[in-house]
């Protein structure tokens, strides 16, 4: 377990980084549902620098001991909140995004909160359930990573 994690508000320079993490393409295919390109940073920049920009946005950026391993955030989506992680692959199975969500969920106080899964991504599954998420649901969705529709998994976290 890592217990070095910390949370700082995201600023553009962290962009470029996180940009690099989602280029990994095992971990683009089991978050399924992402951009049409993630291969496009100046889209990816645009996108995320608007977001930054959004208050109802909270985008955080993980850090352990210091350097950056990925990011959370809790967005709006049909007026209901929606909690999104990405951990760069070398720091997988070490516990990170499960408190990195926990600490999260301290200074995020949106309830309820969903999480959308893809159904092979057991990972995150754990990751959500460990935190207190309970799975209410399925639907299926257009996985741009895999060029498919695939079922995915939802997960509320009540209060």
């Amino acid at each position: 377990m890592t217990t070095n994690i910390t949370l700082t508000k995201t600023v553009r320079n962290d962009l470029d980084m996180l940009f690099e993490f989602q280029l990994d393409e095992e971990a683009t295919r089991l978050a399924a549902f992402t951009s049409k390109d993630p291969s496009n940073k100046e889209a990816y920049i645009e996108k995320y620098s608007t977001h930054l920009a959004d208050p109802t946005i909270n985008m955080q950026t993980i850090k352990v001991d210091g350097e950056i391993v990925g990011s959370i955030a809790k967005f709006m989506l049909h007026g209901e909140a929606g909690i999104t992680y990405w951990i760069d692959k070398k720091f997988w199975g070490r516990g990170i995004a499960t408190n990195a969500l926990l600490e999260f969920l301290k200074i995020e106080q949106a309830r309820p909160i969903y999480g959308g899964v893809a159904f092979d991504n057991y990972g995150s599954q754990k990751v959500l359930e460990k935190c207190g998420f309970v799975k209410t649901g399925t639907d299926k969705g257009f996985a741009n990573a895999r060029q498919s529709e695939i079922e995915e998994f939802i997960y509320k976290l009540s209060d």
